[in-house]
């Protein structure tokens, strides 16, 4: 198993794509950590709200105590916040940027010193095809997902010299029960909405949560050890629109 013995934290252990990643680091090998509003299959659970900068600044030290290490930091929550932008307030501006950017810039800080200390680590930053090519409509959640592609190569060249690789996952549309209520609360039928989007994707769907785990899975592994600061777009041949 690729990952025998190693410790992972990941947040947005609850959601789609978490719950695939978490699966996906068990069948390794490694123990996992998982955080989100709600308890998750990890091995350990840890309910807690990334909004709040207390929570964020100790998490990766009580998943430490927790497993006795910490190898890997898998930043995965996070939200899609739709829109031009004058139709955007500031709740929607201070919440997606607290999850998208800042909850993921606390838990690198505060992960990098426990892996240096360890001898290295990697870690899996989710920012998005978006975040790399803009598309329309999409204002606040661009500029997020953009903020961590470029935290991501900083980090990478930053912390590559102690042994820390980081590197991003970049998706499109993934089938996940966030993008299906985003549909439903725009009055679509998400079956439907979801079909259409498969005839736009050149490998003819869109991605599922494996799709993306298994790359988050391949960053987070040696396979890659050779990677820092890479943005891994995951987009089934369909360019942003």
């Amino acid at each position: 198993m690729q990952l025998a013995g190693k410790k992972a934290l990941v947040t947005g252990a609850a959601g789609g794509i978490g719950k695939a990643i978490v699966k996906r680091l068990q069948a390794e090998g490694a123990t996992v950590t998982g955080t989100d509003i709600s308890t998750s299959d990890a091995d350990f659970s840890i309910a807690g709200n990334l909004l709040e900068a207390v929570f964020c600044d100790t998490l990766p030290l009580k998943a430490h105590e927790y497993m006795g290490g910490l190898d890997i930091l898998i930043n995965n929550a996070g939200i899609i916040t739709r829109g031009d932008i004058t139709v955007s307030n500031d709740e929607d501006l201070k919440r997606t940027m607290a999850i998208n950017v800042e909850a993921p810039f606390r838990l690198c800080r505060a992960a990098i010193p426990i892996m240096t200390k360890a001898g290295g680590g990697a870690i899996v930053n989710t920012s998005s095809c978006w975040g790399v090519h803009p598309g329309p409509n999409h204002p606040i959640y661009v500029m997020s997902k953009a903020a961590i592609a470029s935290l991501t190569q900083c980090l990478g060249m930053d912390h590559a010299h102690q042994n820390i690789r980081v590197n991003a996952v970049c998706p499109n549309e993934v089938n996940t029960p966030m993008i299906r209520t985003g549909f439903e609360t725009r009055g679509l039928d998400p079956d439907k909405a979801i079909d259409e989007l498969n005839a736009s994707v050149p490998l003819g769907r869109i991605a599922e949560p494996e799709d993306i785990a298994d790359v988050v899975l391949f960053l987070a592994s040696d396979q890659s050890r050779y990677m820092c600061g890479a943005l891994l777009e995951v987009n089934g041949g369909k360019p942003v629109q």
